[in-house]
């Protein structure tokens, strides 16, 4: 897991025939036109906080159905279809070899995207399996997992053939996002239907972490581990401090599974490991901060034209916030006062649009290097996007915050149900205006890439 500065710029630098650029672009493609979709789609839902009947009483357009649209769009169809896509440029550059069964990639990017389409579709007609991030129809689910176990075989064997034998900290967390997913896959196969009972909720709060721990969190270090040095031109700081992050991550947030479920018949221990596991898994965060910290030292001049870089040690210092703030939400007098209120909501958009973030920033330092490391068409126009994705996201997760700990000592305070949401409603607004900020942003980084292209000579 340890690699010379010559050696990761050698990989940084390999052969462009490494690459299939085609179906690099047809994912990142795919990735960012469901990145302005399913985060306009929560944008929208936001506004029915106010106003239920917007939109109409017709079912398509109801809460119950566009929200799981949202939550399950934006993991699956914007951050880890661009992540897929980034796996195919990182896997061979640093491998030295082609990536094995390359022939059927196109195929698994046809089947990935029309099952996203198709789970979008259904989730519109009201086919729902019940557990909050894992609403999709079992077919979806079965179409994922198969994909999945594609993606794995072809990465995994790819990585034993690699001419580089020092085994880069970004193909390691790479290799363990997929290989686990495939334990969350399969507990979304079976559990919602299955597991009968309080075991079910157990077995829900288990899914809900590894989503975002065992498939979001190590796709995400992987991309900042290698688009970082790659972008700043200077190797990772220390590898000691990822080898550091990756094992802490690997045997501890298996454990985090019960902090959804306070003061429920689930076994109190549970919960107390919950507590003890979350606070040591902001050892990961730091350690990824620490790297970005020491990775630029000397260089944070580049920021001002380095738009990757501004993307990734951003999203870094955003990252170590919102896992500090889920170690806190662990905490029974925490949970006491701020469950069930928009607190948690804070947290979950600032962690899951980090990693939005960091592969937004992958996907712009690969789509100029396609391009023959070919300007961004404005760097103004990304600038703007890059403010208004970033100031939406911490004002949103500063507004939520705040709401969710005034509407918990309001009810701790007496205070009827009702009352405190009537309290609450402007923080709703600001939720909705924050949701278009971060919308417009991306739209404007988007079209700075799809100017980029178009500007590209013949």
């Amino acid at each position: 897991m340890t690699t010379t500065e010559a050696e990761l710029r050698v990989a940084v630098l390999r052969n462009d025939e490494l690459i299939d650029a085609a179906l690099i672009r047809g994912w990142l493609a795919c990735g960012l036109g469901w990145l302005l979709l399913f985060p306009t789609i929560g944008a929208f839902v936001s506004t029915k906080f106010n106003y239920p009947t917007f939109l109409g009483d017709l079912p398509w357009f109801t809460f119950g159905r566009l929200r799981p649209m949202h939550v399950n769009g934006v993991i699956w169809g914007a951050f880890s279809t661009l992540f897929i896509g980034l796996c195919y440029y990182i896997v061979p550059r640093l491998t030295g070899v082609r990536v094995w069964g390359e022939r059927w990639s196109h195929g698994l990017l046809w089947a990935w995207n029309l099952n996203l389409a198709a789970a979008v579709l259904l989730l519109a007609l009201g086919f729902n399996r019940g557990w909050e991030m894992g609403e999709w129809p079992l077919v979806n689910v079965l179409v994922a997992l198969v994909a999945i176990g594609l993606l794995t075989a072809q990465f995994l064997t790819t990585i034993t053939r690699r001419r580089e034998r020092p085994l880069h900290v970004s193909l390691c967390y790479l290799l363990a996002a997929f290989v686990w997913t495939h334990v969350t896959l399969v507990l979304l196969v079976l559990a919602p239907t299955h597991v009968p009972g309080l075991d079910n909720a157990a077995w829900h709060g288990l899914f809900v972490h590894y989503v975002v721990g065992l498939w979001i969190t190590p796709a995400g270090y992987a991309l900042i581990y290698y688009f970082l040095p790659a972008g700043v031109n200077s190797p990772i700081y220390s590898h000691r401090l990822a080898r550091l992050g990756f094992w802490s991550l690997a045997l501890l947030y298996p454990f985090v599974t019960l902090d959804h479920y306070p003061g429920s018949p689930l076994a109190g221990r549970a919960a107390t490991t919950v507590i003890v596991s979350s606070i040591v898994l902001a050892v990961p965060a730091w350690t990824v901060l620490h790297n970005v910290v020491g990775t630029m030292s000397g260089r944070w001049r580049q920021l001002s034209e380095n738009l990757p870089a501004r993307l990734l040690s951003v999203g870094a210092l955003m990252h170590l916030v919102g896992t500090v703030q889920g170690s806190l939400e662990a905490f029974r007098s925490v949970q006491h006062t701020t469950h069930f209120t928009d607190f948690g909501v804070a947290h979950s958009h600032l962690t899951i649009f980090t990693f939005v973030m960091w592969a937004l920033a992958g996907t712009i330092y690969v789509w100029s290097r396609l391009a023959n490391d070919a300007a961004l068409w404005s760097l103004r126009v990304g600038n703007w996007g890059f403010w208004l994705v970033t100031l939406g996201i911490s004002a949103m997760a500063l507004v939520l915050t705040a709401q969710g700990l005034q509407q918990g000592f309001m009810v701790m305070a007496g205070a009827e149900w009702v009352h405190s949401v009537d309290a609450i409603r402007p923080y709703w607004w600001v939720r909705t205006f924050t949701g278009f900020s971060i919308n417009v942003g991306l739209s404007l980084l988007v079209y700075t890439l799809m100017q980029s292209s178009l500007a590209r000579p013949a």
